[in-house]
């Protein structure tokens, strides 16, 4: 677990001096969100966004600096983006107690999940996800194709489950998602078992490009029927940019319970996508078989709890286990939603 960020009082009066934004007047932690820490910060020249940076992956100076120049970016491009403040020094990182953090205008709006969104909004956020994969590659350099793009090698899926059934039947207290999880890990090396054949090609992955990273509901804000900004972006990076289509609808368009897609939204927000410019038919195809696989050997949220002893993921497993047993048994039904 990351060591504890200073107190956020402590912190905002001390960074608030180095920004034309006002004397503190409370702070209070935003709750949501798995990596990092965020502060409601209300000041005599306004409301905003304190961020902290603790997730040892994204808090690099040249990672964080890469973000703030791509939001910027974008939002000059006209897309919903939040660019930092910058402070009077012109930087917009900042060191406290050996913390980075970046301070944020204050957005007004909530999250919304995909079942809340019309059909026509499924298909506009398609549409946004696919201008903004457009906007990030004319504001970077051109990428240079990889010759291959690994896949998750089975082998070392079946050592991880070992492992992780032998961590689940020892941790204590024993609960009801230890079992659950012993019995998806079971149920796991099953399909690996059926459906290891069906390894992707290393060198049949769509283009990679510039993607935000982490695109799902908690990382958009929507004021009434539009989307105001898009939050977040400590996983901005390259990486097969159909892909990220794939996986950001998986994770808007699912049922809370079973996992299971809702396949018409998922057209209609694919469908846009495509239309926007960002992928072809064949692209997503190729990006839907990776996600499928990367899904059937990924067991993140089981090792979150049982090799670092953080439990913060626990509530998403029972749906994320249940999805790759429904996908596995809807597959072509899923490839049409996303090609046609």
């Amino acid at each position: 677990m990351p060591r504890p960020a200073p107190p956020a009082d402590d912190a905002a009066g001390a960074l608030l001096r180095r920004y034309d934004a006002g004397e503190p007047i409370g702070v209070s932690p935003v709750a949501e969100g798995l990596l990092n820490h965020g502060y409601r910060v209300l000041t005599t020249a306004g409301t905003y966004f304190l961020k902290c940076y603790i997730d040892g992956t994204t808090a690099a100076p040249a990672a964080i600096a890469a973000q703030h120049r791509a939001t910027a970016a974008l939002h000059a491009l006209g897309l919903p983006t939040a660019p930092p403040v910058a402070a009077r020094d012109g930087r917009t990182v900042a060191a406290f107690a050996g913390r980075r953090y970046a301070l944020f205008p204050w957005i007004e709006g909530g999250h919304r999940a995909g079942h809340e969104l019309s059909q026509d909004q499924c298909a506009e956020l398609g549409t946004l996800l696919g201008l903004v994969h457009l906007a990030l590659a004319r504001v970077h350099p051109p990428v240079l194709q990889p010759l291959v793009q690994p896949t998750a090698d089975p082998v070392q899926t079946e050592e991880l489950i070992e492992e992780l059934l032998a961590l689940a039947a020892a941790h204590r207290p024993h609960d009801d998602l230890d079992e659950l999880a012993r019995q998806r890990l079971l149920e796991r090396r099953g399909l690996l078992a059926a459906y290891g054949h069906r390894r992707p090609r290393p060198e049949a992955a769509p283009p990679t490009g510039w993607v935000h990273g982490d695109f799902h509901p908690l990382n958009l804000l929507y004021r009434g029927p539009d989307p105001v900004a898009i939050l977040d972006w400590d996983r901005l990076g390259l990486k097969p940019r159909a892909e990220e289509a794939v996986r950001g609808a998986t994770l808007f368009f699912h049922h809370p319970l079973t996992g299971a897609l809702d396949l018409v939204r998922v057209r209609r927000f694919s469908q846009a996508y495509r239309a926007a410019g960002a992928a072809t038919a064949e692209e997503m195809a190729a990006a839907v078989h990776r996600v499928w696989w990367e899904r059937l050997n990924d067991f993140w949220m089981l090792q979150w709890r049982y090799q670092r002893g953080d439990h913060r993921a626990d509530p998403l497993f029972p749906a994320a286990a249940a999805q790759i047993v429904w996908w596995c048994e809807e597959y072509e039904q899923v490839l049409d939603a996303y090609t046609n």
